[in-house]
């Protein structure tokens, strides 16, 4: 799985980011986490304000501080469309499997 956190380095996108760490940590879960401090690449996510939370390139949070609890919620669901927890292989609505 990897984890982008969006921002340009600012107290909230640290935040973001811990939390994150914490959510991962409280699942038992391994990710890894990327921060993207550039304003065109974050743009090219669709996202206009930060920080702002990706998930295996989905879009999670745009906006605002997710707490740790929140962003498990996250995880979990974007986890659960997975068919294989072992592999991580997913087959999204395409049709086309990709590993989380």
């Amino acid at each position: 799985m990897i984890i982008k956190i969006l921002g340009t380095g600012c107290k909230k996108c640290v935040t973001l980011g811990d939390n994150t760490k914490l959510a991962l940590e409280a699942l038992g879960q391994q990710a890894e986490i990327v921060k993207i401090t550039e304003i065109p690449e974050i743009v090219s996510y669709g996202v206009m304000s930060t920080p702002a939370l990706v998930i295996n390139d989905k879009v999670a949070s745009v906006g605002k501080v997710l707490t740790a609890e929140e962003i498990k919620g996250l995880l979990t669901s974007s986890q659960s469309s997975c068919c294989d927890s072992t592999s991580g292989c997913c087959t999204p609505a395409s049709g086309k499997s990709s590993c989380c």
